[in-house]
Order: structure tokens, then sequence, then C-alpha cells
């Protein structure tokens, strides 16, 4: 399964343009996504930022039909944002935890966050993620969290996550008091968009929404 990611930002003033045509094209961006097999599709939103999730087959291959099908959707509502990521191509993947995927979503819970890298820390965001997955060698994570991924464009950081509710246990104080100590480590590097951090913080972010999803 390959997975793919895209972000953008919406003008000012056309968070509710981009709603309104985002449902106007929904019926057919979803045919679309059913006759090319794209699967998981997501859309986050948290302040003016957009972020999209999707999975498709490895090796799927696009025809120029439906790349022209896909334009001409995204032409539609393209007066509504800019894009942070290329179009067509793939934002940085910073980290994954891809563990055991639930194919069945009925009892995930799903955790979107976005952060802005402060300038020239890109390097190290990636460098500390990759001694995460260092340390966990080719050990596979049975859990709760599924399916996790970050990844960074034009400066941001943009998170999924899809947790297991039946796995979820309270956090031990030692593990929270680890918690605290990378997130505390992790502020001197990036700027947080999203709420995760703002029990630590005290500080006050808007959450990530899931503005549409499609099987």
């Amino acid at each position: 399964m390959e997975r793919h990611a895209f972000a953008m930002r919406v003008k000012e003033e056309k968070m509710n343009d981009y709603r309104k045509k985002l449902g106007e094209i929904w019926p057919e961006l979803t045919a679309y996504l059913d006759r090319n097999k794209i699967h998981n599709f997501s859309i986050w939103n948290a302040a003016d930022l957009i972020f999209g999730y999707y999975e498709n087959a490895d090796g799927a291959v696009i025809s120029e039909e439906e790349q022209k099908i896909k334009e001409a959707l995204t032409g539609k509502m393209e007066d509504t944002f800019t894009w942070i990521s290329t179009p067509g191509k793939d934002m940085r993947l910073m980290y994954h935890n891809f563990g055991v995927v639930r194919e069945n979503k009925e009892l995930i819970r799903h955790r979107m966050f976005m952060t802005k890298l402060k300038d020239g820390c890109e390097e190290e965001y990636k460098a500390r993620h990759d001694g995460l997955i260092a340390q966990r060698g080719d050990t596979v994570d049975p859990g709760p969290d599924s399916n996790f991924s970050i990844w960074s464009a034009g400066g941001y950081i943009f998170g999924y996550d899809e947790i297991d509710t039946t796995m979820e246990v309270e956090e031990t104080p030692e593990a929270k008091e680890a918690t605290i100590a990378w997130e505390t480590r992790q502020l001197g590097i990036m700027d947080w968009i999203t709420n995760d951090v703002d029990w630590m913080t005290k500080e006050v972010h808007p959450s990530s929404v899931r503005l549409a999803w499609h099987a």
C-alpha cells in the first residue's frame, strides 16, 4: 500500500467558499477515487490550513484521462486556496510507525496534528524521528498507534495517526513524564498550530477537524 499526502492554505475569508465547493464536487471526486481505487481519503482543517491523506495500491498509475479529471476538479476550487505542497507530488515523509494497520475503521480514533518548524530546523526534526525509528528496529508496533505518518512541506509538519481505541490505556506517570520531556524538547524546534500539547503549555490552539472522509 502507498500512502500520499498534500497540504494547502485557504485564502483569507475563503473558508466558507472552500467548504461549499468541496461539497459541490464531492460526488464527482468520490467517483474519481472509486474508479482509481483510492481509499481512506480524508481532508483535515485547522486555522487556515488544509491537510489531505489517501492510500492506493503499490505502483498504481493514474491514466492521462483520469489525471485531466482530477485537474478539472481541483480547478473548480483553486480560487479558494494556495498550495503548500507541490501539486502531484508527495510531501517529505519525516516519520512513520505503520504498525498493524486496521482495515476496519469503526473502532479507530484519528489524530491529525499540525506544527510550524522554526527556521532551519527541518533536518533536526527529521534526525530526532529517525532516532525513534532506529530505536524501534525491526519490531512491529502492535498499537494502539496504527498507520502513523508525519509529513513536511513549506516549513510545516502534518501528522496523521489511526489509534485503536480498544488498546488505549491511561498513561502511566512514567510515560507522561517521558512525553513531557519529549514535547518540551520539540518546542525548541517547532511551534504548535493544533492543540495537542495545550494541556502542557497552557496555551490555546484550535483542534484539527476532519472535513471529509471517503472509505
